[in-house]
């Protein structure tokens, strides 16, 4: 079970076409996100219930498009489902589990960033600055692929546990 967990993750490092397809791009990141949610252990608190989904947040403009919508459709992580919703206003109005931050939102990550940095968020970017702001988990291109790091004291901040399985994955950085 844990190999296939691991097999399905390598293969989301599949390539981005080089033509700069930014619906390829973004299908893979939508799947990375779903699969993250299977490799992190939220604290407690960070859910009002047993069946209350795991929220993921749009911050800003959504690059998606349907890739995330498809990515979740009917898929359950330990029993929750997984919904999705824009955050377009300079104040949350609903708890995110995972927040995903665009490239061009730096100003607004930092306004909301208490807001988003409380116990149990996994905040997920995608910018060269995110994971020295804070940000949990960073996806980057890397000749044509989808990669990410990891900053693992921000997941500790932020009382997240995330698997050995995707930190093995990943590249773990400490800012």
């Amino acid at each position: 079970m844990a190999l296939r967990l691991v097999t399905v993750l390598l293969g989301m490092l599949l390539a981005v076409s080089a033509h700069g397809q930014a619906v390829e791009e973004y299908q893979v990141k939508a799947a990375f996100l779903y699969n993250f949610a299977k490799f992190v252990q939220w604290p407690s608190s960070a859910f009002k219930s047993a069946q209350e989904p795991i929220a993921i947040c749009i911050l800003g403009q959504n690059p998606f498009g349907g890739a995330l919508d498809e990515a979740i459709r009917g898929k359950q992580i330990e029993g929750r489902s997984l919904v999705v919703y824009q955050v377009s206003s300079d104040t949350p109005s609903r708890a995110c589990h995972i927040l995903f931050v665009g490239g061009a939102e730096r100003k607004r990550f930092r306004a909301l960033a208490e807001a988003f940095r409380a116990p149990g968020v996994l905040t997920v970017g995608e910018a060269a600055w995110f994971s020295a702001e804070g940000g949990v988990i960073n996806l980057k291109l890397d000749a044509g692929r989808v990669r990410f790091e990891i900053n693992v004291e921000a997941a500790d901040r932020q009382q997240l546990r995330i698997s050995s399985k995707l930190l093995s994955l990943a590249q773990v950085v400490n800012k």
